[in-house]
């Protein structure tokens, strides 16, 4: 799981004294959004998240289960079908998505705060994304009043075609707890500017600010049931969403294990699919690169969103003649990143979302100590409350270790060696995985044969964790199906329809045969 538009990585500074006491402030109370209204859930099931970096509820909110699954997403077909939003103009669903993008903006500082608490990253980094979010609304609004069909004239002085792009109907949209609000922002406005209704459902880890949208999207003159929301698990929300036959496309974010089984539950009734999965992203660093700027970058990419991110670069292929200093050195750059409370300024990685996923980081980094990895710097769980791992540097990794193939979504880095660019893309190759990687070279020659070598869906050249709306965004294998962003986004959410048209008088295929006529 991963945001394709991350932030920059240097945050601005956060005013120490306008944020005290925002973790002692009253919990996020939401409810289920259907059909334009607010409603508890039907069985009157309640989620409480406790924020992850200090213990205190964060937020209670309505848990969606089967019987609110099915009125949401009845009433996004008859918004699909009967309501209005399909049938607006371009310019009219334009103009809704630049004003939920600017509402967005003026409740950052409101929607940063719910998604620290929530997911335990720096507030700094949640406004940074917020700002992200609201550009991809913008985005999506120029795709909206831009989207159009095609027509042919060269096919006969007596036939014209013309295709039309009509909105797909209802959307299913699953989205993960790592980046809630910018995720969702992949997703839901480009469904909307292609005329698109949807049903969304959030982590119920990191539901708040999804719900907080909602408030949003309805102020900001969206049509009742053209997009519904719903907090709650993956086994009632989910699966329904997977199966149900009125729902004409799934756009999932999550791990590859659940991506199989989304694809599975949706194979019944062939909806169309796209599928945003795992990653384990090499960075290749060759040793003719810029040193200083591939150190900090594979930092960066090890502690980013405390290694959450399913772009993180959570290993890196060094060319033999550096290695040694450079994990060296990426030891000593991560000793002094500031890891603590993300409501305090300067901290650059706050806690874990969730105890399940620290525990599965302290076993896979155990598993590689176990396989013969070293550890060079942390291995284990901070000391201090709340959820926090010391970041990780391996070195010694082998290809066969798990650590070297398997995804952790931590702040760890294992580090490979390799000894030319064959060998290099080879290692890089040898994951089940193709979402994204680096090549560092000051010879662009080698950063071109290495990038067309790669099987990733975005290769940074000299760079890392840049990401721009304009350019698609996806894996390759086991990653996932299909691009999210990019000039097409919003195309993805449609039908294409061939209209042949015959010009004037058709010659008859059939002729009778009159008395008197020969055969």
């Amino acid at each position: 799981m991963t945001a394709a538009n991350p932030p920059p990585a240097h945050a601005p500074a956060v005013n120490a004294g306008a944020m005290a006491g925002l973790v002692h402030r009253p919990p996020f109370h939401g409810r289920l959004l259907i059909d334009g209204a607010w409603a508890d859930a039907a069985d009157g099931a309640t989620l409480e998240r406790r924020s992850p970096a200090h213990g205190t509820v964060a937020s209670i909110h309505a848990r969606a289960g089967r019987a609110d699954a099915a009125r949401a997403i009845a009433a996004a077909r008859r918004a699909a079908d009967h309501g209005p939003w399909p049938r607006m103009k371009g310019a009219q669903r334009a103009s809704v998505l630049r004003a939920v993008a600017e509402r967005l903006l003026d409740r950052r500082q409101e929607l940063a705060r719910m998604e620290t608490l929530e997911t335990g990253k720096p507030l700094a980094q949640s406004l940074d994304e917020v700002g992200a979010a609201a550009d991809l609304w913008h985005y999506a609004a120029a795709l909206a009043r831009n989207l159009h069909g095609d027509s042919y004239d060269t096919l006969g002085e007596q036939t014209l075609g013309v295709v039309l792009r009509e909105p797909l109907g209802v959307v299913g949209i699953v989205t993960p707890w790592n980046f809630p609000l910018l995720i969702v922002s992949q997703k839901l406005p480009f469904a909307l500017a292609a005329g698109c209704t949807a049903v969304v459902k959030p982590a119920e880890e990191t539901s708040a600010t999804t719900l907080m949208l909602g408030e949003i999207l309805m102020n900001a003159g969206l049509p009742p049931g053209a997009v519904n929301i719903l907090p709650g698990g993956g086994g009632a929300v989910g699966e329904v969403l997977a199966a149900h036959p009125d729902i004409d496309m799934l756009s999932f974010t999550g791990s590859t294990e659940t991506g199989r089984k989304v694809a599975a539950a949706s194979a019944q009734t062939l909806k169309k699919l796209s599928l945003e999965l795992g990653g384990k992203n090499p960075q290749i660093v060759f040793a003719d690169c810029d040193f200083e700027a591939a150190v900090d970058a594979t930092v960066l990419g090890m502690h980013f969103n405390a290694g959450q991110c399913c772009n993180s670069g959570s290993r890196v292929l060094v060319q033999a003649a550096i290695a040694e200093r450079f994990v060296v050195a990426v030891a000593e750059r991560a000793r002094q990143v500031r890891v603590g409370d993300p409501l305090d300024q300067g901290v650059q990685v706050g806690a874990i979302t969730t105890q399940r996923q620290l525990d599965a980081i302290l076993t896979h980094i155990e598993a590689a100590r176990q396989a013969g990895a070293r550890v060079v710097l942390g291995g284990g769980r901070m000391a201090r409350p709340g959820l926090y791992v010391e970041p990780t540097v391996l070195a010694g990794v082998t290809p066969d270790m798990a650590i070297a193939r398997q995804e952790v979504f931590g702040p760890m880095l294992a580090v490979l060696v390799f000894e030319d660019l064959d060998d290099a893309i080879d290692l890089a190759n040898a994951t089940l995985y193709g979402l994204s990687a680096a090549v560092w070279s000051r010879d662009f020659s080698t950063c071109l044969a290495a990038a067309r070598r790669i099987k990733a869906g975005t290769v940074w050249v000299n760079t890392f964790l840049e990401g721009h709306a304009e350019l698609p965004f996806g894996g390759y294998r086991r990653s996932g199906l299909g691009r999210e962003l990019g000039r097409r986004a919003a195309e993805d959410y449609t039908q294409a329809k061939t209209l042949h048209m015959h010009l004037g008088a058709r010659s008859h295929w059939y002729l009778p045969i009159h008395e008197g006529d020969t055969a």
